[in-house]
C-alpha cells in the first residue's frame, strides 16, 4: 500500500475518533476509492474503512447504506466479525430476525467470547419468538 492511502486512511479515524463523521465518510470514501483502484491495498484496511464507514452511516439511520458497506467489509475479510456484528444489529433492529440471528450465530463462531454478539442472540431468539407467538409466521423461517 502506498503512504498516501495510509495518510488518507489515519486521517478518516481521526476524523471518525473525534466525532467529525461527515468528514470522516469523505475521507473514508476517497480512500476505498484508491485502494480499490491500487493492486497492492491491504484487504484488512479496506474491510475496516468500510465498517467504519458504515458506522457513519448507521449513526445516521442510513440503514441500508450502512448495511451495503458492513456487507462489503465482510466480502473483503469473511474473518472480520466487528461488520457481520453491526449488520446483525441493523436486521435486528429492521425486525429481519432470521438474518440478525445469522449474522450473530457466524461472530460467535467467528469468536465465541464475543460478548455483545452472544446477547444480541438472544434477544433476538426471544423477539422472533414472540413475533412468531402474536402470529407473524415469517418471523422463525
Amino acid at each position: 500500500m502506498e503512504d498516501s492511502e495510509l495518510i488518507i486512511l489515519q486521517k478518516a479515524h481521526n476524523e471518525f475518533n473525534s466525532k467529525n463523521f461527515k468528514r470522516a465518510e469523505e475521507i473514508y470514501t476517497q480512500f476505498i476509492e484508491s485502494c480499490t483502484k491500487s493492486r497492492d491495498c491491504n484487504a484488512l484496511d479496506l474491510a475496516i474503512a468500510y465498517n467504519n464507514r458504515g458506522q457513519v452511516k448507521y449513526l445516521r439511520v442510513d440503514f441500508y447504506e450502512a448495511m451495503d458497506d458492513y456487507t462489503s467489509a465482510i466480502q473483503i475479510n469473511s474473518q472480520f466479525e466487528v461488520p457481520l456484528y453491526n449488520r446483525g444489529l441493523i436486521h435486528y433492529r429492521l425486525g429481519f430476525f432470521k438474518e440478525a440471528e445469522r449474522d450473530f450465530r457466524r461472530v460467535l463462531e467467528l469468536n465465541p467470547g464475543f460478548k455483545d454478539a452472544k446477547e444480541s442472540l438472544s434477544q433476538t431468539l426471544l423477539d422472533s419468538e414472540e413475533k412468531w407467538k402474536r402470529g407473524y409466521t415469517d418471523a422463525r423461517h
